[in-house]
C-alpha cells in the first residue's frame, strides 16, 4: 500500500462517516470531498476541471427541465386523479394501481417528482375510502425505485454510470440496456407488496389521524378592530387572541392595508387593525365567534374556507435547520404550525424554537386558496392537491402543453435509441446522437415553444444534485489516479481466491458486490456508492479475466435498491410523515424487498450479460 492509497482510504472513510452522520448537507459534502482530494494531492489541480466534463450532469439538468414540464402541464397528476376515481377500496387493487402508474412513470422521470405529484392523490384517495394511508404511501416510494431501474434516463445514478463508462473507454449503455433486468424487479417488487404489503405494512395514522383531528375544515374569519375595542393599545400577546387554549390561531395582520411582518410579541394592536383567525382545536371546544368578537370589540367582515393540512419539509427546502419562529412562518407562509411530526413521534408544545429538518410533517392551519402558493414554494411536500382556479389564463394551454411535454420526452427517448441502433448496423451512414445532447435539444424545444419559461427551468433543476454529481466524481478520479481501486479489486479477489473455486469465482463475486453496494447505498447517497464501486468492478473484472458488464450492472441496480432503511432514499422520507411510519417499518418491509432484488438480479445478470 502507498501513501497516496493510504490517504484515499482514508478520504474514503471520512465520505462514509460525513454522509451517514450528515455532517453537512450532500452537496456540501461532496464539493469539500472534491477539494480535499486536489488539496491532499491525490488529484492534480490542473486535472480538477475534468470532472465538469462528464455529461451526466448536463443530461440530468436536461431531464429536470422535460420532467418539471410534465409536471406543470398536469400530465402525471391527471392520471393520478383519473385512477383514484376508477380504482376500488380494495386495499391490494389500489397498491397495485398506484404502483403501477408510480413505476412507469419514474422510469422517464425523476422519482421525488413523481411521489410529490401523486401523494395528495394517493391520501385523498386513501381518505375517501377509508384505508389507512400507510398502506398505500410505502408501495409508492418503493415503486418510484423500481421503476427508475428500467432506463437509462430513470435515475441519476444510471447516467452517472454511464457517464464513468466513457471515462474507462467502456461502450456506454444504451436507453433500454437495463430494461431486461428492471422490468422483472419492478415485476416481482410489486407482486411482492401486492400480496404481502397488506400484511407486513401495519395500518397506522398521518399526524391529523393520529392527533384526532375532528373536522379537517375550518372557516377563517377576517375580523375588524374598532376603536372602542379593549385590546387598542394593548400589546397583542396580552390579549384573548393570544390565548391558543382557546383554539385562537392568527394568520394574518393587515394595517393600512399592509400585511404586519413582524413577530406577534412585538405587535400592539391599533384601532382598524384587521385579523385573519381561524377558531380550533383538535377535540373541539375552539371559542365561539359571536361570544368572542363581542368581548374583543371585533367587527367580523368575511369568512373564507380554512383546512388543517399536512406539509411535508423537502430536502432542499429553505426551512431545513431553520426554526419556526426563526424563519417567520407565520408571515412568510400564512399559516399557523400546531405540531410537528418527527421519528414516529408528534411533537405539539415548544415547536417554536424545534430546528426543523428534512423529512418533518408540518400539521398547519391554512387557508384552501393559499395552498398553490404553498407549492410554488417548492419548500414542501403538500398532502392535499391545490384547487384549480377555473379562470387562469396559465393553465388555458395546459392539455397543449402535456401533449408537447410528452412529445418531447418521446422523441429524447426515440432519438437516442434509433440514433444508437442504426449506428452500431450503419457507422458510416448513420451518426449516433448521444442522450445529453437530445436531452438539451428537448429542453430547448420546450423553451422555444413556451412549455416553460426560462425561470421555471431553473427552478424545475435540483441542483444540489448536480453539484453533489460533480464533488463526488472527483472522489471516482482519485481511486483512478493513486491506484486504490486496483489495490481494494484485488484484495477482494485474493480473499475469495482460497474459497471459491476458480470457475465459480465471477458468480460469487458479483453476489458479493450487489450485497455491498446495496448495504452502501442504504446509508450513503445512491450517487456516492456508484462512485466509489464502479472503478473498483471495472478493474475486478480485469483481474478475473471476465467482462465487466455483469459487475457494473449490478452496481448500477443494486446503488437503487435502498429499502430497508427511511433515510436510504428520498422518497422514503416524503412518505415517512404522512404515513405515520416508525423505523422499524422500513425494516420489516424493505429487507425482504432487497433480497428479493438481491437474488434474482445475481440470478438474471449472467444469463443477460455472461462474463
Amino acid at each position: 500500500m502507498t501513501v497516496e492509497i493510504g490517504l484515499t482510504l482514508v478520504v474514503i472513510l471520512i465520505t462514509l462517516v460525513a454522509f451517514m452522520r450528515e455532517w453537512a448537507a450532500p452537496d456540501v459534502l461532496a464539493i469539500s470531498i472534491l477539494c480535499l482530494v486536489v488539496a491532499l494531492g491525490l488529484v492534480d489541480s490542473d486535472r480538477m476541471t475534468e470532472v465538469f466534463r462528464n455529461e451526466a450532469p448536463l443530461t440530468i439538468a436536461a431531464l429536470f427541465v422535460i420532467g418539471g414540464a410534465l409536471e406543470q402541464s398536469g400530465a402525471v397528476d391527471r392520471i393520478g386523479r383519473l385512477l383514484r376515481d376508477r380504482l376500488s377500496g380494495r386495499t391490494r387493487w389500489a397498491i397495485l394501481g398506484f404502483s403501477v402508474v408510480t413505476a412507469f412513470f419514474s422510469a422517464w422521470m425523476n422519482n421525488t417528482a413523481i411521489v410529490a405529484i401523486l401523494l395528495p392523490v394517493t391520501l385523498g384517495f386513501a381518505r375517501s375510502k377509508e384505508i389507512p394511508a400507510s398502506r398505500l404511501l410505502m408501495p409508492l416510494s418503493y415503486a418510484s425505485i423500481l421503476g427508475g431501474c428500467c432506463t437509462l434516463i430513470g435515475t441519476s445514478t444510471n447516467l452517472l454510470v454511464n457517464g464513468a463508462l466513457r471515462d474507462f473507454g467502456i461502450e456506454p449503455m444504451s436507453m433500454f440496456e437495463l430494461a431486461p433486468l428492471g422490468v422483472p424487479l419492478a415485476v416481482a417488487g410489486i407482486g411482492y407488496l401486492v400480496m404481502f404489503g397488506p400484511r407486513l405494512i401495519p395500518a397506522r395514522s398521518s399526524i391529523s389521524g393520529s392527533l384526532e383531528i375532528e373536522d379537517r375544515t375550518t372557516p377563517l374569519h377576517h375580523i375588524l378592530i374598532s376603536g372602542n375595542s379593549p385590546m387598542v393599545g394593548r400589546p397583542l400577546m396580552e390579549t384573548e387572541l393570544a390565548d391558543r387554549a382557546s383554539g385562537i390561531h392568527i394568520l394574518e395582520i393587515r394595517r393600512s392595508g399592509a400585511r404586519v411582518m413582524k413577530p406577534l410579541s412585538e405587535i400592539v394592536v391599533e384601532k382598524n387593525d384587521r385579523f385573519l383567525i381561524a377558531l380550533h382545536r383538535r377535540r373541539g371546544g375552539a371559542a365561539v365567534p359571536a361570544a368572542l368578537f363581542a368581548r374583543i370589540g371585533a367587527e367580523p367582515l368575511s369568512t373564507v374556507d380554512g383546512i388543517v393540512s399536512e406539509l411535508v419539509i423537502r430536502d432542499e427546502s429553505s426551512l431545513v435547520g431553520q426554526t419556526l419562529a426563526r424563519s417567520d412562518f407565520r408571515q412568510r407562509y400564512n399559516s399557523v404550525v400546531l405540531a410537528v411530526h418527527r421519528n414516529g413521534e408528534n411533537i405539539t408544545s415548544s415547536i417554536a424554537g424545534l430546528p426543523l429538518e428534512t423529512g418533518d410533517t408540518l400539521l398547519v392551519i391554512t387557508a384552501r386558496n393559499n395552498l398553490e402558493s404553498l407549492d410554488s414554494t417548492r419548500d414542501f411536500v403538500l398532502t392535499d392537491v391545490p384547487d384549480e382556479p377555473v379562470n387562469d389564463d396559465r393553465r388555458a394551454h395546459r392539455p397543449l402543453h402535456m401533449v408537447l411535454s410528452w412529445s418531447v420526452l418521446a422523441g429524447v427517448v426515440l432519438v437516442a435509441t434509433l440514433s444508437d441502433m442504426f449506428n452500431r448496423m450503419h457507422p458510416d451512414v448513420v451518426p449516433k446522437i448521444p442522450i445529453h445532447y437530445a436531452a438539451m435539444l428537448g429542453a430547448l424545444a420546450l423553451l422555444w415553444t413556451k412549455v416553460m419559461t426560462p425561470r421555471q427551468a431553473y427552478a424545475s433543476i435540483d441542483w444540489q444534485v448536480l453539484l453533489m454529481l460533480y464533488g463526488l466524481l472527483g472522489l471516482g478520479m482519485a481511486m483512478q489516479n493513486t491506484g486504490t481501486a486496483v489495490w481494494l479489486a484485488r484484495g477482494m479477489v485474493d480473499m475469495a481466491n482460497g474459497l471459491v473455486a476458480p470457475e465459480n469465482l465471477p458468480m460469487v463475486m458479483l453476489c458479493l458486490i450487489f450485497l455491498l453496494t446495496l448495504c452502501l447505498t442504504e446509508v450513503l447517497s445512491n450517487n456516492a456508492t456508484a462512485v466509489m464501486m464502479i472503478p473498483i468492478v471495472v478493474t475486478m473484472a480485469g483481474e478475473l479475466g471476465v467482462s465487466s458488464r455483469p459487475f457494473i450492472i449490478a452496481v448500477t441496480v443494486a446503488a437503487s435498491c435502498a429499502f430497508a432503511l427511511p433515510m436510504g432514499y428520498q422518497t422514503h422520507m416524503m412518505v415517512y410523515g404522512p404515513g405515520g411510519y416508525r423505523f422499524t417499518d422500513f425494516l420489516r418491509v424493505g429487507i425482504p424487498l432487497n433480497l428479493i432484488c438481491w437474488v434474482t438480479s445475481c440470478l438474471l445478470i449472467p444469463w443477460i450479460w455472461p462474463f
